[in-house]
């Protein structure tokens, strides 16, 4: 007898599907541009106060998951609306359509064949793409297909209406990435991403695990055939070929061995140019590079390809030979930008760093000037440094760049005595002030600035919202003692690292390893200033900031439940509508909140059963309008887990 979620998706191809608005949010930022803008307004700055919850579907994941693994995962998806169904991605890859009126399920993909053993390494599925095969019959299987990538570094082809793997892509529906390098126990590559899709090309990134070793697996981006999973390009970020005119900014060869600059976020796609946008990350290991030394361009930067055939156009580095783990963390976000009364076609890019660099998207020229800056030198010993960093002229920064004694904050006096302190023992010059043996304080952290989550683009009004972190972190390298190879990547729990209690990563094939943690006074509050969660909107045409806010409260961190709208870090981003309201979950205090576009005032907030690290997107169906947020937490924040995927709309 057939299985029952068989005998559902064959029936769901004859039962009538609920009508949905055109342009709806069918990609992971809501269009391939990453804009995170819907124009639907029904929901507004008027009525979101009467937000009411719709529906709410469990995945099931916490009782799948042993706690060890709950504990690693993150619940980071963006579900997409394609062929009338919610598709939810989960943790681990399982996918599951869900009916986007009522939140019933219609069909699950389950890709584990195997054991989800006690190593998962912070699994996570940001979300799915899909592709509409034009030869296919109207009625075949996968005429339209979800590709995405899982744990194990496979990526899959799926049909979007009953969920049953793709016959004729890879093998039986999969397609299994390989390494360039033989990797150890503790080291993990995969996709959490998903693909950029231009014409029959699914282009992947990866995400590597970092600062264990120099001579590292390599970043690069993969492009295969959306059809068969044949192998159509690849683009190495970092440039092996002598002959590759960006080759000569890796002195001593280093190009061949160094790995890494992956694509671990998530890429832009120019349907209309055929371009797909790659934000690069920085070469192993992050925090010691004289083992490659120079520029190490395409590493840390903008990469412009045709889709098609991989071949580039431009390239611009937003750091030079990076050694603070600045990575490009974010989707580039593709819009017009008008200058002196024309429309130009604009990237806008945001950075760890709290930097927003706009160029053109076709010839990655700056749109708002970017100058070269001296920037603090005077590396430990084999370090090779940059005498200058990019900065953009405009937009100025949208957090602050370095911490010295005199900003040292604290709840008290004796608090902010003891965090001034804390800052003179560590080296303070500065941002780019590289990594040292007393310690060097990075601000902003590792962490950001911006971190995935990225900006969403209010179209009407051209503004550019972005959510950031602003705490400071050290980054203190510890000559090598002997033989450290059985050092194992350790787990990281941002909540803890502490000056007493630092991560340390060993760096192996370097003279150092890295020990990280977050400048914290005694009572655990960081010492940066207030607030430490931050949502800016950034006026575009002229570069400017309209506002900036406090993102997130202290309630669910202090002894008494105060809501002291003091900022948090957050994980995931916002999502913007026609209806002048920006919605962003993101924060350490469980709570999703409506934001007015013009003003930045919260306008609606409610408290999530779980951590809500993804970024929320919306829909219209049957005349009403939804907006969705995935909600179960995050292993680096150590938020509330869960397995939620929540549903609200206005109260009829």
């Amino acid at each position: 007898m057939a299985k029952p979620e068989l005998i559902l998706a064959v029936l769901f191809w004859f039962l009538p599907v609920h009508q949905l608005t055109a342009g709806e949010w069918s990609y992971f930022g809501a269009d391939q541009s990453g804009t995170k803008y819907s124009s639907l307004q029904q929901i507004n700055r008027g009525n979101v106060s009467d937000l009411e919850v719709a529906w709410i579907y469990r995945t099931g994941e916490l009782d799948r998951l042993s706690e060890v693994q709950s504990k690693r995962q993150s619940f980071e998806n963006t579900p997409v609306i394609i062929d009338g169904s919610l598709i939810v991605c989960t943790p681990v890859g399982r996918v599951i359509a869900i009916d986007p009126a009522n939140g019933k399920e219609r069909w699950v993909f389950d890709p584990n064949d195997y054991p989800l053993t006690e190593d998962i390494h912070y699994a996570k599925c940001r979300g799915v793409s899909h592709w509409l095969d034009p030869e296919a019959e109207a009625d075949a299987l996968c005429k339209r297909r979800i590709l995405y990538g899982n744990w194990r570094f496979r990526v899959f082809a799926i049909d979007t209406k009953t969920g049953r793997p793709c016959p004729g892509f890879g093998d039986k529906g999969m397609v299994q990435f390989k390494s360039d390098k033989e990797t150890v126990p503790d080291e993990f590559i995969y996709t959490p991403s998903p693909p950029a899709i231009v014409d029959d090309v699914a282009i992947f990134g990866s995400m590597i695990a970092d600062n264990l070793r120099q001579d590292a697996p390599s970043g690069k981006v993969r492009a295969i055939s959306t059809r068969t999973g044949e192998t159509v390009w690849e683009f190495d970020p970092i440039p092996r070929h002598p002959d590759d005119p960006a080759a000569s900014t890796w002195l001593n060869n280093s190009n061949n061995n160094t790995g890494h600059a992956n694509v671990w976020s998530i890429m832009s796609v120019d349907e209309e140019r055929g371009l797909v946008f790659l934000p690069t990350t920085s070469p192993s290991t992050d925090f010691y590079g004289g083992e490659r030394p120079g520029d190490n361009r395409y590493a840390n930067s903008v990469v412009a390809l045709r889709g098609k055939t991989g071949e580039m156009l431009w390239h611009f580095q937003t750091v030079h030979h990076d050694v603070w783990d600045y990575d490009l963390p974010a989707q580039p976000v593709l819009v017009d930008i008008p200058v002196d009364g024309h429309d130009v076609p604009a990237l806008i890019q945001v950075t760890k760093q709290g930097l927003v660099f706009t160029l053109n998207r076709e010839t990655g020229e700056p749109i708002f000037p970017v100058e070269e800056r001296p920037v603090p030198q005077g590396g430990v010993a084999g370090e090779w440094l940059s005498p200058t960093q990019p900065f953009p002229v405009l937009p100025p920064p949208i957090v602050a760049l370095g911490l010295s004694p005199e900003d040292a904050w604290g709840f008290t006096f004796i608090d902010r005595y003891f965090c001034r302190k804390r800052i003179e023992a560590l080296r303070h010059d500065g941002m780019y002030a590289p990594p040292s043996l007393e310690g060097t304080i990075l601000m902003p952290s590792f962490a950001g600035g911006a971190n995935w989550g990225g900006g969403a683009y209010d179209i009407a009004n051209n503004l550019f919202i972005v959510n950031t972190i602003h705490m400071a972190a050290v980054a203190r390298l510890v000559p090598r003692q002997g033989d450290d190879t059985g050092a194992a990547l350790p787990v990281v729990d941002a909540t803890q690292m502490t000056a007493d209690n630092p991560v340390s990563f060993p760096q192996r094939g370097t003279p150092y390893s890295i020990e990280n943690w977050f400048v914290l006074s005694p009572l655990g509050a960081p010492c940066t200033e207030p607030p430490w969660g931050r949502l800016t909107a950034i006026d575009m045409v002229n570069g400017t900031i309209k506002w900036q806010v406090a993102l997130g409260s202290l309630e669910k961190m202090l002894p008494l439940p105060l809501p002291l709208e003091l900022g948090t870090p957050s994980g995931g981003g916002a999502m913007v509508t026609a209806g002048g309201v920006i919605f962003i979950a993101a924060t350490l205090d469980d709570n999703f909140r409506a934001y007015d576009t013009q003003s930045g005032e919260v306008l609606w907030k409610t408290r999530l059963p779980a951590g809500g690290q993804a970024t929320p997107m919306t829909y219209s169906v049957a005349g009403r309008q939804y907006v969705v947020i995935a909600a179960g937490g995050h292993a680096l924040y150590q938020t509330t887990p869960g397995d939620y995927v929540i549903a609200y709309t206005v109260k009829e």
